[in-house]
């Protein structure tokens, strides 16, 4: 496994004890908010996807430089940010934000209502960062890195018959 599939794995985890509706797909689009969790945010706030504090604070708040993307260029901005004590909190607060503000922002709306979670990246992206590339490369995590959430049982059916061969022999040789 390697160190993005280790992360997509823990990831996948916060997201699925937080209840997240997408974990698999939550993952990703943290892996790129947090650059892969080596993000400044990430690793002193526990604060995955970028959310900044509201007020009154819900946790106690990190001052960090962000870049934003604004009339067309990228600029540099202090920020407050939410400090989480763990990754499954900045999961449930995610979703919370996207249910409190589902009625002022229609996209957070249609993300909540996706069939699947293509279409939540597609639709919550439009709004929730101001990358105007972000539902594409949160969708090319996915992509490059789906075998992750796959159930190991899954990942064994779709081995090539050789491998499946090899390693049933190796199997009865160690059993015998």
């Amino acid at each position: 496994m390697t160190p993005q599939d280790t992360f997509l794995k823990k990831a996948f985890d916060a997201a699925n004890a937080a209840n997240h509706i997408f974990p698999e797909y939550a993952a990703c689009e943290v892996a790129l908010e947090s650059g892969w969790g080596q993000s400044k945010l990430a690793i002193e706030g526990n604060n995955l996807f970028g959310e900044k504090q509201t007020h009154p604070p819900i946790f106690e708040t990190l001052i960090l430089p962000t870049r934003e993307f604004i009339h067309g260029a990228w600029i540099v901005v202090q920020a407050n940010w939410i400090k989480f004590p763990t990754w499954s909190d900045s999961f449930n607060a995610r979703m919370q934000i996207l249910q409190r503000l589902r009625q002022r922002f229609r996209h957070y709306d249609a993300a909540l209502k996706a069939a699947d979670g293509e279409q939540f990246i597609l639709e919550v992206s439009q709004t929730w960062s101001t990358d105007p590339h972000r539902a594409g490369k949160v969708l090319s995590i996915h992509d490059l890195h789906k075998q992750v959430f796959a159930p190991e049982a899954a990942v064994v059916a779709i081995a090539p018959k050789k491998t499946l061969r090899r390693a049933a022999r190796a199997g009865q040789a160690s059993s015998a």
